[in-house]
């Protein structure tokens, strides 16, 4: 693994500033960019150990606070590891601000994480590759039809809600994708039932994007986050795989 440096970054949008967690190889030169689309525990050690990994493979990792309107991060006081008994109380306090993220100012939002990485020296010129986790999926999707111009690769890992029957439904962007697409679905996820899974493979197939679309057997919602009693070894490692095999395909 390559040596990596990491800092914290802020990032001007439209309504506001949001803080972010930058990491790349140590060398001093531009690497192409990954934009990773946090879960609903929002910016915390366990995903900048992931930004870490990631960046060790040779990438410029940018980890944005999604949920900045609402204070810099650590907006929540999580423990070091979330067991299923402090999920509930801990869902009651991220929930309401989840739902304030709608896709019109994430939109906003991603607009401007990409202009910045577009600015930024430790960035490769090019389009950049999104991955997001769960909450992120949803918005690794929704960028990838938004800014198509801007993103060579998009993926999404236990994501959930990504076919609805709303005007607003991710899928429903799918039309516009040039990216690559892959997506790593959590097993028997609740979030995200067999009757979505279909519809988002009929859709991407339908509007002919390169895609592949995975159930991890026995891999519960959360899967990839080693700080809570979601993690899958298996599930995350095979992740990882798929996930550099894309990025490696695409830059």
């Amino acid at each position: 693994m390559t040596a990596v440096q990491g800092t914290a970054v802020d990032i001007p949008t439209e309504d506001g500033t949001a803080d972010a967690y930058l990491v790349h190889p140590a060398d001093g030169a531009a690497h192409p960019a990954v934009l990773l689309f946090m879960d609903a525990f929002g910016l915390r050690p366990q995903l900048r150990s992931m930004a870490d990994r990631l960046a060790g493979e040779g990438y410029t990792v940018l980890v944005p606070n999604l949920f900045y309107r609402h204070g810099r991060a650590p907006l929540f006081d999580l423990p070091e590891f979330i067991d299923p008994e402090a999920r509930p109380e801990i869902f009651e306090r991220i929930w309401p601000v989840m739902q304030s993220l709608t896709n019109e100012p994430a939109m906003r939002d991603a607009g401007a994480y990409l202009r910045w990485l577009e600015g930024s020296p430790a960035a490769a010129d090019g389009p950049v590759a999104l991955t997001g986790y769960c909450m992120g999926a949803r918005l690794s999707l929704l960028t990838a039809g938004t800014h198509p111009e801007r993103v060579a690769a998009a993926a999404g890992f236990h994501g959930g809600h990504l076919v609805t029957e709303t005007p607003d439904s991710p899928h429903l962007v799918v039309g516009a994708i040039t990216a690559e697409v892959y997506f790593g679905h959590a097993d028997q996820d609740h979030s995200l039932p067999p009757e979505q899974i279909e519809r988002l493979e009929a859709a991407l197939t339908a509007a002919g994007v390169r895609h592949r679309c995975e159930v991890y057997a026995g891999a519960p919602h959360g899967y990839t986050q080693a700080d809570t009693a979601a993690y899958h070894e298996e599930g995350a490692e095979r992740h990882w795989s798929a996930l550099l095999d894309l990025l490696k395909r695409t830059f």
